[in-house]
């Protein structure tokens, strides 16, 4: 019997009862690592990733080759600590999904913005709405691109109208920001309501997104200057 088979054991025992209130970050980590590292002692790689990384957070927002270099760690280790947040971001999207009408700003902002969740690039994203404010579809416009202006509208257009939208609302994030809307931004809103209008659909909203926090430029009133 593995000298650490009833140390695993008990660890899983006390998550199991009490969950990870009781927990350190070492302890979260270690855990973790047990289904990665099956026949290894996790203790010391725990210890040695948070001191890398500076945190959990640190831990799982690192790329798979930046773990890597870390000794002891392989790539089914790295795989599966990058796919902590990557899960966690799917599970909050999943359940944005549950209330699928978005009839204000509020509404809006809870739906979008666990899609940024852990992003480190900026990303675009457009929602579309039927007649009755139902979301008929969420898609990614693009990644990695520095400003809202580099999006295609004609591409928009063409989501809008293939998904038979009566409104849309476009969504962006300042990773590493603030969300408040830059002069490009607005330049873009314009431009994209126009577009738009000319085929009878409504721009109802332009979210950004930063972190914990997301400002609706309906709501700052940049919309009704279109």
């Amino acid at each position: 019997m593995e000298v650490h088979d009833g140390h695993r054991e008990r660890m899983k025992r006390r998550f199991a009862e009490y969950g990870l209130d009781n927990f350190d970050d070492v302890n979260v980590l270690e855990l973790l690592l047990f289904y990665a590292r099956p026949r290894q002692d996790t203790n010391v790689l725990a210890h040695r990733l948070l001191d890398a990384f500076g945190g959990l957070d640190g831990v799982f927002e690192a790329k798979p080759d930046e773990l890597q270099k870390l000794p002891g760690v392989g790539r089914e280790t790295a795989l599966l600590l990058t796919l902590i947040p990557q899960v966690s971001r799917r599970y909050a999207v999943c359940k944005g999904r549950k209330n699928r009408q978005l009839n204000n700003s509020d509404e809006s902002g809870a739906f979008i913005a666990p899609y940024f969740m852990f992003e480190k690039d900026e990303v675009v994203y457009l929602i579309c709405l039927d007649s009755g404010r139902r979301v008929l579809c969420c898609r990614q416009l693009g990644r990695g691109v520095v400003n809202s202006t580099e999006v295609s509208v004609r591409r928009i257009v063409e989501i809008a109208l293939a998904s038979g939208a009566a409104s849309v609302i476009l969504a962006h994030n300042h990773p590493d920001g603030v969300a408040l809307p830059s002069r490009e931004d607005e330049i873009a809103t314009r431009q994209v309501a126009s577009a738009l209008a000319l085929v009878g659909v409504t721009l109802t909203d332009h979210i950004i997104v930063a972190a914990d926090d997301y400002v609706s430029l309906a709501d700052s009133g940049l919309l009704g200057h279109i």
